[in-house]
């Protein structure tokens, strides 16, 4: 293990990276990669990516808006609209370097969200001639050519998937300004059927949805498709929950937020309609109602034992389970918020048209049972130049209690802490919640975790937490109450052309041991190295190398990846390539390192065994309206013959796919 990490710190220190304009680069160095694996990341770039694709004119901004940033803390949030009130128009980006509490990676990271536009009076209802006139067209057709064969796709007995190997998708959207925004999303997934079986209508999945914005008292409306984030989310959370370290950069702030559903994705989300009305001043409603399909797993007596997320149908079992059951929701919001102070009273109704059943074991005694569920819920904060505080209080229709409450202190210009609390009942549950915490939902964990975030210098930024949760009620793997420790150290060097950025993760988790007589602690070691600088503005690259050590199967597993990224740009010409050699002693020892890949395809994949990944891609820009780009990939291991298992199983050693986008925008 020592050589590899000599041989890492060598790498870094003799290669060479480059911070790169896109902002999925700036924004990777916020999260942590394993917190995209546990399913906090991907919505969260797809609904930021339709932020860079319509950016925030600073000089006509709300509140509202600002808070779709999460990256933002609440004291952020107060002190750029503060801004905006006493100097408006802004004039330049630049004036972002007079507010105090954004530090320069927030500013990095936020100009590519905003921009400076000018002030233009708005008419309550836009006239529909300066709708077709100013309105923007986009036309984004993807699609994923795997060169292999997958077991499912060879099999001929009806066993197999039903439809061919490749995974496409259109997405269509209109925009006019930031006020009216439609369009229509068509995803297939590889393997599922075309134009047959239970898809005679084309595509598996089609998301439409219709936004208007800022009409007068009408603050927003939402139909077709839509998420809904209410609070910390403790009742109601569609879109995403923030990581450990994104955390701390927002400190743990809340938000009500409605957005249009434009992914492919089909789970988590709404399908009605959505509005927030300005009853007055300081007072906001939000109503919501809700009626869609579901797919499940359903018990012998016609009752469902599991909601299913992954919305795969490429199989006969797959699509008998499509759209098999309905869900009802109605809830809504009413808020006051005065100044930095607001308060909000939340509800959620869900019926479901079948009995919830889960399967009878013991980690699953107090999960959501029955065919009717009710969440409520206060959220609150205050925030002021120096500290600030936000919580959720919540109860279910059984009276069980969830909470979370955080406070956050300015010590100095250049320190800020943060404390964060959460009770979570064994007995609380909310179908739709989505909070912060160590275990997969809100249920069953108290924890407390203490943050720190230190600028010492204009380029140089550290930040770290410990948290600790403890779980009263055995869970999966776990037949004991049981406890969990995790704490990352991260520092950061931002200047002209260099970045350096090293980060080390420590996670203590409990399981059964081989005999499940008791528990015995696995502890995990990750450790990151990274170095960027900008060769010209022409050229750059980028190293990365990864680490790990954790102790699983009663002896320690051990992983190194290192991995080579270079960007080359020419006039309407971008080509990025990447490299990665990784060896690990098993899956417990994966490590992830983040891919470079066409719009709306977020990559961190897990890498384990012995291998090598190396891919390319290009980019040609024809105008201000087009861009084609195509991106070759293949994963060599050395340690196998095959790769994967089941229907999913390939006959080689290597996989090869080819990814393919064309984006058409008309002004």
């Amino acid at each position: 293990m020592t050589r590899y990490l000599i041989l890492a710190l060598a790498l870094l220190w003799s290669m060479v990276a480059y911070s790169q304009d896109s902002w999925q680069d700036d924004f990777r160095q916020w999260m942590t990669i394993e917190d995209m694996e546990e399913g906090y990341g991907e919505a969260m770039m797809e609904q930021l990516a339709e932020v860079v694709a319509s950016p925030i004119n600073l000089n006509q901004t709300t509140r509202e808006e600002l808070e779709a940033l999460p990256f933002l803390s609440a004291n952020q949030v107060e002190d750029i609209v503060a801004y905006i009130y006493r100097y408006a128009p802004i004039r330049s980006i630049g004036e972002l370097k007079m507010i105090g509490s954004l530090d320069f990676h927030t500013r990095q990271l936020l100009e590519h969200f905003v921009y400076v536009g000018s002030e233009m009076p708005r008419r309550v209802w836009p006239r529909l001639s300066d709708v077709g006139k100013y309105g923007r067209h986009k036309l984004v057709v993807s699609g994923k050519i795997p060169l292999y064969d997958r077991k499912g796709d060879i099999l001929s007995d009806g066993s197999g998937y039903l439809g061919y190997k490749y995974r496409h998708d259109i997405r269509y959207q209109f925009n006019y300004n930031d006020r009216i925004k439609f369009g229509l999303t068509a995803a297939q997934d590889a393997g599922e059927p075309f134009f047959s079986d239970k898809n005679r209508m084309g595509y598996d999945h089609y998301s439409y949805y219709l936004q208007l914005r800022n009409m007068g008292q009408l603050e927003e409306l939402n139909l077709g498709m839509y998420r809904v984030q209410m609070g910390m989310g403790l009742v109601m959370n569609t879109a995403f929950s923030l990581g450990k370290l994104a955390t701390l950069q927002s400190m743990g702030r809340s938000t009500h937020m409605l957005t249009a559903h434009a992914s492919r994705s089909q789970g988590d989300y709404l399908q009605g309609a959505a509005a927030t009305i300005r009853l007055a001043d300081h007072w906001r409603l939000t109503a919501f109602a809700s009626y869609r399909p579901l797919d499940a797993t359903l018990n012998e007596d016609g009752t469902a034992r599991t909601l299913l997320r992954d919305s795969y149908h490429r199989t006969k079992t797959e699509l008998s389970k499509k759209n098999n059951t309905h869900e009802t929701d109605f809830g809504g919001s009413i808020g006051y918020r005065q100044g930095t102070f607001h308060v909000n009273l939340n509800m959620v109704y869900t019926h479901f048209n079948r009995q919830l059943i889960p399967q009878q074991v013991l980690y699953k005694r107090y999960a959501a049972s029955g065919s009717d569920f009710t969440n409520i819920s206060v959220d609150y904060g205050y925030n002021t130049s120096r500290w600030g505080m936000s919580g959720e209080t919540a109860i279910n229709h059984q009276a069980a209690l969830a909470t979370i409450n955080t406070m956050n202190w300015r010590a100095t210009d250049a320190l800020t802490l943060m404390l964060l609390h959460r009770y979570y009942d064994k007995r609380y549950s909310a179908l739709h919640a989505m909070s912060f915490g160590e275990g997969s939902s809100v249920q069953n964990e108290h924890g407390v975790y203490l943050g720190a975030k230190w600028q010492p210098a204009r380029t140089w930024l550290l930040q770290s937490y410990v948290d600790y949760a403890h779980f009263s009620f055995p869970r999966y793997q776990v037949s004991l109450p049981s406890d969990a420790f995790d704490a990352l150290l991260s520092t950061c060097y931002n200047g002209q052309k260099w970045n350096l950025e090293a980060r080390y993760r420590m996670r203590i988790r409990q399981r059964d041991d081989s005999e499940k007589q008791r528990l015995q602690n696995q502890p995990e070691h990750r450790l990151r190295l990274r170095s960027t600088i900008t060769l010209s503005p022409q050229w750059s690259l980028q190293s990365q190398a990864d680490a790990v050590c954790t102790w699983a199967d009663n002896l320690w597993q051990r992983g190194i990846m290192l991995g080579q990224h270079a960007t080359w740009r020419w006039r309407c010409l971008t080509m990025d390539g990447h490299i990665g050699w990784f060896h690990t002693d098993s899956y417990d020892a994966r490590l992830y390192q983040y891919e470079r890949s066409v719009q709306y395809d977020f990559l961190f994949p897990a890498y384990y065994g012995h291998g090598l990944r190396h891919c390319l891609m290009l980019q040609a820009a024809v105008g201000q309206r087009l861009t084609a780009i195509i991106k070759y990939g293949t994963t060599n291991y050395f340690d196998r013959s095959t790769i994967g298992s089941g229907l999913q199983q390939i006959s080689h050693s290597s996989m090869t796919d080819i990814l393919l986008q064309l984006r058409v925008k008309i002004h």
